[in-house]
Formats: structure tokens, sequence, C-alpha cells
């Protein structure tokens, strides 16, 4: 994919290394702290909110500013694209406004509306604040554990989280968390495979519109994708960890599922034929 030098996000937290509780990139000099002094003797108040600003300036900085940054500038030029292609295809095919999310990018653990988002759970988009939250060092281990390589396979992720954002927008979701109590268990499993098959089928699209729009794609970076999707399907993952599959735990779908989708949206670029809803087969 080529996307050095291209335009970032500007919808981007960078989070990066506060769960320490320090001053990324350097420590508080020695004028900041006088500072903080007056201004506490003056108001009766400890400045926290000048702190925290100056913590999350001095973090966005560092990372902006280093040059071995790549990761993190390529996930900003990815949302930069997420947020072209959907802006795009909102108006001319659903004539509505899209609506930005925020990509928060964080080290280890970080508090999100959903929950405590670490390392653990992977990428995942929290609908409560329309965000998606990933730590960077997924990458390495989709690379090294799952053995799928390639910048456009991190795309790919990047796109399917943001896909779940149009989901919300076009009111899915809201649909989805009203049958959590209504249904089984099992049943809410099969109901969130289609969800999930759903976003694949968005990521394609991206990738589809993306192509048209910019021509950034470079020859195998589809392969890429796939490979991504077809590592982490449901029957895969499970095969890995326990060694048997037990189709009822299935909550994202098979690896089969999750590539044939991907490449349905890729060649259709089309958001209306993305229905996992209403079809038998998916």
């Amino acid at each position: 994919m080529r996307w050095r030098g291209r335009q970032t996000s500007e919808h981007v937290e960078d989070r990066r290394g506060r769960s320490t509780g320090k001053v990324v990139g350097g420590s508080i000099g020695i004028g900041s702290i006088i500072f903080f002094i007056a201004y506490t003797l003056l108001t009766g108040e400890a400045p926290t909110q000048i702190i925290q600003q100056t913590q999350q300036q001095t973090q966005t900085q560092t990372h902006a500013q280093d040059p071995n940054d790549e990761l993190g500038t390529f996930a900003k030029v990815v949302f930069k694209d997420t947020e072209d292609v959907w802006t795009k295809i909102f108006k001319e095919q659903l004539h509505a406004k899209y609506r930005y999310p925020t990509l928060v990018l964080y080290s280890g653990r970080t508090n999100a509306a959903c929950g405590m988002a670490s390392a653990a759970t992977g990428p995942f988009y929290c609908p409560a604040d329309e965000k998606v939250y990933l730590d960077l060092n997924f990458f390495r281990e989709l690379k090294q554990r799952f053995g799928a390589s390639g910048d456009f396979a991190m795309a790919y992720i990047i796109a399917h989280e943001v896909g779940h954002h149009v989901q919300k927008q076009l009111g899915i979701t809201q649909q989805m968390q009203a049958q959590r109590r209504r249904i089984s268990k099992t049943a809410y499993n099969r109901l969130s495979v289609r969800l999930e098959l759903q976003a694949d089928y968005f990521a394609g699209v991206w990738a589809h519109e993306i192509e048209k729009m910019k021509h950034v794609l470079n020859e195998g970076d589809i392969q890429e994708a796939v490979n991504a999707a077809n590592s982490v399907g449901d029957d895969r993952l499970q095969k890995q960890h326990q060694g048997y599959v037990v189709p009822d735990a299935f909550t994202h779908g098979t690896s089969e599922q999750r590539v044939r989708w991907f490449l349905k949206g890729f060649k259709s670029g089309d958001i209306r034929g993305g229905d996992t809803f209403n079809v038998q087969n998916l």
C-alpha cells in the first residue's frame, strides 16, 4: 500500500505511554514546577487539568516527531482513508452525512466507555464513545502469531473496526444490542457472526473505493487482507487454542466466511450488498 507522505487523520487520540502515569518523552522542567506551585498558591487548587494537557501534548508531539513511529503514522493515514471513503459513500449511496469516529492509539491498556481496553482484547470499536481502540503491538502479533504480514493486512483490521462504526450510524448496532437480553447466548452468537461478517464486507467496500479514489494499492495487497481475514476466523482460532472447534461459540465467522464477505465487498463496492442478516447461506 502506498501510504508514505500522505495525509493523516486529525481524529486521533495518542495515549501511548500514558498508562504509566509519567510524562512521555521527557520530564517537567523547573520552570513548569514553579508555575504549578504558584498556580496552587494563588487558586488553592491543584493544576491537574493543566498537567494532564501538558502530558498529552508532550506525548503527542513525541510520537509525531519520532521518525521511527511508522506504525503510528501508517494507522493515521489508513484512518484518514476510511474517513474519505465513508464520507463519499454516505453522500453518494445513502444521501447522508458520515460522522467521523476517533482512533485511540494506546499501549498496554486504557479506559474506554465500553470498559477497559487492553492489548489482550485486540483492536475493537466501542459504540458508546464511537472510538476505535488500537494497541499497535497487535500488528506485530498479527505477523508473528497469526502469520499475516503486510501493510494491507493491518489496513484491513482498521477498516473492519471502522465498519462497526458504519453499522452504528446505520442503526444496526442498536438493533443488535436490543436483542442481547431477549435471546439465548447461542442465538446471540449467531447474530454476532452476521454483524462481524458485515464489518468484513464493509472493509472490502472500503478497499474497493480507496483504490478507485486514490490508487494506493500495490500488487498483493488484497491477498494480504485475505490472509489476515483467514487468520482470525473462529474455526482457526479455536483449533489453535483448544484443538477442536465449537460452532455454537463462533462470534466472528469462519475463516472461509470472513474471506468471502471481504472479497464480496471488494468486488462490488456497494454498501447495499452487505445485508448479512437476511441471507440464509453465510
